[in-house]
């Protein structure tokens, strides 16, 4: 039976592959978050990953708080650079097969055509070129491992912009929400999904994959469908450009991921935005 390592298994995908792994007893699976293994500890990884013997790792930890590593230097780089080539140094040394998580912040999203896997990164923000630095360590130590970019992550499980939205929908009469950044939802089942369709795939080509949801909107398109979804009509969303808004961490404008490659090389039937948010709607319903 060929083991799955699963690093970050507390956060948002970490437990959206939890629900999944059901689907696919056919693995034995090995869920670690930072108390079970902290990546940041080279020789802990090193010997944790040789003693565990992973046929595949997937890292779906991260250092997320985009708005904090602009001060928060030391923990922003530990977790999304440093320890992205500590995962890869131990998978070349045990022979493991590496799928690394990325982000739609490596660019600077000053384009207007879907980026692609070849396109030049130019982060802007600390966390994005954190990000970027960590791609590029993993590259330099572990060329046979998979990065996949994806962008505005969100679930039933931790905080993210569905659940703010819920909450803020209910108490307040009216809110404002950024309308000129453009981008795709991704529902995190599904970005876990294409993680297990790659690795049941028997295939693994190595490489950086785009995934995100299908189809475009703005965060303000965003939080009018969440509310729409859910049944709230007292709150009245009105649309905010970025220069108004208070918090000045830079974010990209534009960062629509052009999916055609995932899709060609695994065979991916990827469910539109509107169709996962409402699935996941369903789920905090009856939580």
């Amino acid at each position: 039976m060929k083991k799955i390592l699963i690093t970050g298994a507390n956060g948002q995908l970490g437990n959206e592959m939890r629900v999944l792994s059901a689907q696919y007893p056919q693995y034995e699976y090995i869920f670690t978050d930072v108390a079970e293994l902290d990546i940041c500890n080279k020789a802990a990884v090193l010997d944790f990953i040789s003693a565990a013997t992973p046929d595949f790792i997937v890292n779906c930890a991260a250092y997320t708080a985009v708005t904090k590593a602009e001060e928060e230097t030391a923990p922003n780089y530990a977790i999304n650079r440093d320890a992205i080539r500590n995962l890869g140094e131990a998978a070349v040394k045990t022979g493991a097969q590496l799928i690394h998580i990325s982000t739609d912040y490596v660019f600077d999203g000053k384009g207007y055509l879907p980026y692609t896997e070849d396109m030049p990164v130019n982060p802007e923000s600390a966390y994005g070129k954190a990000k970027a630095e960590g791609e590029k360590a993993l590259m330099s130590v572990c060329k046979e491992s998979i990065i996949l970019r994806t962008s505005w992550l969100y679930s039933s499980f931790g905080n993210n912009f569905v659940k703010t939205m819920l909450k803020l929908g209910r108490e307040k009469e009216k809110l404002t929400v950024i309308f000129d950044q453009i981008g795709t939802p991704t529902y995190a089942a599904d970005l876990a999904s294409a993680i297990m369709q790659i690795i049941n795939s028997g295939k693994f080509e190595s490489g950086i994959y785009h995934f995100s949801d299908e189809g475009v909107c703005s965060w303000y398109d965003f939080a009018k469908a969440i509310h729409k979804l859910s049944g709230i009509t007292s709150s009245k969303v009105l649309p905010l450009e970025t220069k108004d808004y208070p918090d000045k961490t830079p974010r990209p404008f534009y960062s629509v991921l052009n999916k055609a490659k995932i899709k060609t090389v695994y065979e991916l039937d990827i469910p539109h935005w509107e169709e996962s948010l409402e699935r996941c709607l369903a789920i905090l319903e009856h939580k």
